[in-house]
């Protein structure tokens, strides 16, 4: 993560980079906050370290476990926090111990968002964090009601694949298998629920692990894609993305696009 932003920052001038989502079952927080604190001493001002438990079908597939989340975020956000604002920090909680470590480089300001999607991590959100981000994939209803649950009181931003094109385009098409790929988590049961669309998600998950991907893509039918994604003419992402800011979100991340010239170009044709 530290490395891919690295080089975007140096690559721009205003741009700010999220790094995300940086789980503490995996790295330290300490060692979380030690590479926001060298980006945002190197960038000032251009860094925002984004939290959050990750994948849990992904985590148990690389025989991580995630025994208590909402301490271990929370305690994950307390070390993080203390760490950015140069403080030397003892911590002897049910998850992290430390004793008196100081980051070189702090204090620095680097916000903290939580990315979330169950219940009481969204209120954790709320209640401990500088922001929330809600994952992508994400339907406008559960937009609405994930920020109806974090208290409404936070900077809200969400990641919307975006894609202009017609049903057949080969990034369209594309689109399907990432989308698969996230709506095949168990943790989006009722983000397709409150989206309204049939998707049997059992039977994606068996397919994505044996890389059928002709079933993949047909289970993501139009209708699927309509719901949790902008996918269409300039026009009609430009309402899908209007209904996304409607539904709260201060900020909208578009997901699914890489290359810069079609970066540039869907920007252009949008705003």
């Amino acid at each position: 993560f530290a490395l891919v932003a690295a080089a975007a920052l140096a690559a721009t001038k205003r741009i700010k980079i999220a790094l995300m989502a940086m789980s503490p079952y995996s790295l330290h927080p300490v060692y979380i906050a030690m590479a926001a604190t060298t980006l945002s001493e190197l960038y000032p001002g251009r860094v925002v370290l984004s939290l959050g438990v990750g994948a849990p079908g992904d985590l148990a597939a690389a025989g991580i476990e995630t025994p208590r989340p909402l301490q271990t975020l929370q305690e994950a956000i307390d070390i993080c926090r203390a760490l950015l604002a140069g403080e030397a920090v003892t911590h002897a909680g049910e998850v992290f111990r430390l004793s008196e470590r100081r980051l070189e480089g702090a204090p620095c300001e680097v916000p903290i968002v939580l990315a979330a999607s169950r219940p009481r991590m969204l209120e954790l959100a709320g209640a401990s964090a500088d922001g929330v981000i809600v994952s992508g994939a994400t339907s406008v209803p559960f937009v609405r009601l994930s920020l109806e649950r974090s208290g409404g009181d936070v900077d809200a931003n969400g990641i919307v694949y975006a894609r202009i094109g017609e049903r057949g385009d080969t990034a369209v098409e594309q689109l399907r298998r990432t989308l698969g790929f996230i709506l095949r988590g168990a943790h989006h049961a009722q983000n397709v629920e409150l989206a309204g669309v049939e998707l049997d998600q059992a039977a994606l998950r068996a397919v994505y692990a044996a890389e059928d991907w002709d079933a993949v893509e047909s289970l993501m039918t139009d209708e699927v894609m309509n719901a949790h994604a902008a996918v269409g003419t300039a026009e009609h992402v430009r309402r899908r993305l209007a209904d996304y800011h409607d539904a709260g979100l201060d900020q909208i991340v578009l997901g699914g696009l890489t290359e810069p010239d079609e970066i540039g170009a869907t920007l252009a044709a949008i705003t």
